[in-house]
């Protein structure tokens, strides 16, 4: 089979599961105005924008000739678990050939997802598909790692740009593992090139902590998000994102008590203002802005996609939240319409005001 996938943060990792199966990959190019054009002309008006983006995500890949695409669905009230069904037809109706598998939650329907996951082995022995799984968990793992220390890094740069090179280093090298020592050796060469990249000291007291919270598209996907991680970090800022793609993977697919107690406890946090799963990541968002703030962090940026009905409702919580744990929030509604030179101001003027009140808190 040609194979494709949603677009979405470091897709090496979907890549290299797809090649371990044998199958034929089809990459989609990362979204770019055409994407978002593609996806704006054949989707529902006032669809969120992550349905929309990755609709012209899919186009491109099956002109590409992907014949088969793989993607995970959604659980509970949010509308990305009607995505699958809602691209399916859109496709059929534009006269594309092309299967899509969609892997919701396995808990409710475990017989459909090893039906799919017999189609997607190709032939491979169940012994294979786990070593496959296992390397590409590490995969994950390591890469998620090493991008957290980037976005540290990336404000304490001496010369501009150094940080998100060796990322795009870094990611070639990841593309050619096999296997799990291959991870590992692979994470030891990155380490030892971020270690070389030049970095202005900072005393402690005056470093900048900005958190990233909201839905997990436009958090992770930063051809979207107006590459807001690299923004801060050029204004001086470490940022630290909710989402990363490992956490997802132990929260979601993991068995019942592996790997899941970070992601409890975030929802707990988040329990005092949002009681029940409103669907999307809305729980979790406040929950991290409280983790964040009890954390030491300076700030928050909240980035929900517009119609995005689960993130209206974090948005219309967070003000309270920012009162009771002092700690400043700036919401960015994202979609076709949104602007990098609005949003640089907007973040500029947002680390003037963090950078006001450590001044204060100093004197």
């Amino acid at each position: 089979m040609k194979v494709a996938f949603p677009y979405m943060g470091t897709t090496v990792i979907y890549k290299k599961l797809i090649e371990l199966l044998g199958h034929d990959v089809v990459e989609p190019p990362e979204p770019t105005q055409r994407t978002i054009e593609l996806g704006v002309k054949y989707s529902p008006e006032f669809a969120c924008f992550p349905l929309k983006v990755v609709l012209g995500s899919y186009i491109e890949a099956v002109e590409l000739g992907a014949t088969t695409i793989v993607t995970s669905g959604g659980h509970g009230p949010c509308r990305a678990g009607f995505y699958g069904e809602t691209h399916k037809k859109i496709l059929r109706n534009l006269g594309y050939d092309v299967d899509i598998i969609v892997f919701d939650d396995y808990k409710s329907d475990k017989t459909g997802t090893i039906k799919k996951v017999r189609r997607l082995k190709n032939g491979k022995s169940w012994f294979y598909l786990w070593k496959s799984l296992k390397t590409v968990y590490s995969m994950a793992k390591s890469l998620d790692n090493i991008e957290k220390r980037i976005e540290k890094m990336r404000a304490y740069e001496v010369n501009r740009g150094e940080c998100t090179k060796a990322w795009q280093t870094i990611k070639t090298w990841f593309d050619e593992v096999e296997n799990i020592e291959d991870v590992r050796k692979t994470e030891g060469k990155s380490n030892k090139l971020l270690g070389e990249i030049k970095l202005i000291e900072v005393p402690e007291p005056n470093k900048i902590k900005i958190g990233i919270v909201g839905e997990i598209y436009v958090v992770m996907e930063q051809s979207i998000n107006l590459r807001i991680e690299e923004m801060l970090g050029g204004l001086g800022a470490e940022v630290e994102r909710s989402q990363y793609l490992s956490k997802w993977i132990d929260f979601n697919l993991l068995p019942k008590g592996i790997g899941k107690e970070h992601e409890l406890n975030i929802l707990k946090k988040g329990e005092k203002y949002i009681q029940e799963i409103i669907g999307g990541h809305a729980k979790q968002t406040v929950g991290h802005i409280v983790d964040y703030a009890e954390r030491g962090f300076d700030g928050v940026v909240h980035l929900m996609p517009f119609a995005c009905l689960p993130e209206l409702v974090s948005q219309s919580i967070i003000p309270a939240i920012s009162k009771e744990h002092n700690i400043p929030v700036i919401t960015l509604s994202i979609d076709e319409q949104t602007g990098a030179a609005n949003t640089l101001t907007r973040m500029e003027a947002f680390m003037d005001l963090i950078k006001s009140i450590k001044r204060t808190k100093i004197a």
